[in-house]
């Protein structure tokens, strides 16, 4: 019975959206309505879960002296700080409980939240997305290896591509007459991201869109019941 129920809501609320999508009017447009205020309270528990769950794993691993376990402690003095600053003096224009903190603020130039956000999270953030670039550099060099004609017809394009974003690439095609100025490096790279590039984007888009499609049929009708706890 305890699965048998959430299947059955589960059904029931599928249908519901899906009806709402072709028939936009009362009953569906409204309990549509109120399935996605719904969805929005369960998400707002789902983030306090989350940090919940978050606090309970690094703790444990402060507790436990497990491997690495400073930067799990680095993560709850970061969580702890930046939550007690943010409920006291509040975030840009929003109060805390003690006000906004004109004091501070004009002492570090911005509110405490705002101040460890720009100082601290933000160039982390920056810090973290340039060292995703050399494994992005490791994998293109590893797609751009030529071993069949794909890889090939690829190197090319990547190669028409990324001069044709730079200063050094129009010199190299200067040269040629305005009647063959569809070869000119520029024009072949907006040639490139303009049709083959957008198409094979739309595909992958389309792709992923019947992916999504057939993943909600089977959560709706009861093939997939992972988010049940097991897939029996």
């Amino acid at each position: 019975m305890k699965r048998t129920i959430p299947l059955l809501i589960t059904f029931i609320v599928g249908l519901i959206v899906i009806s709402s999508e072709f028939i936009p009017h009362r009953p569906f447009s409204m309990i549509n309505s109120t399935l996605e205020n719904w969805y929005l309270s369960i998400s707002g528990f789902a983030i306090v879960l989350g940090l919940l769950s978050l606090v309970q794993v690094n703790s444990s691993k402060v507790y436990h002296k497990a491997e690495n376990w400073q930067y799990s402690l680095a993560s709850l003095v970061s969580l702890v700080v930046i939550v007690i600053f943010g409920v006291l003096w509040g975030m840009e224009d929003q109060r805390g409980i003690l006000g906004n903190g004109e004091a501070i603020s004009a002492f570090i130039g911005k509110k405490p939240f705002d101040y460890l956000f720009d100082n601290g999270i933000t160039p982390l953030s920056s810090t973290m997305f340039s060292l995703l670039a050399f494994f992005i550099a490791s994998a293109a060099y590893r797609a751009f290896i030529i071993r069949s004609f794909e890889s090939n017809l690829l190197m090319i394009t990547a190669v028409i591509v990324i001069l044709g974003r730079t200063s050094f690439g129009p010199m190299l095609t200067s040269w040629l007459p305005k009647s063959l100025s569809f070869l000119h490096l520029p024009n072949l790279t907006d040639f490139i991201l303009t049709y083959p590039s957008s198409a094979a984007q739309r595909a992958i888009l389309m792709s992923a869109s019947l992916g999504i499609i057939g993943s909600s049929l089977r959560i709706i009708i009861g093939l997939e019941r992972s988010y049940l706890g097991s897939d029996e």
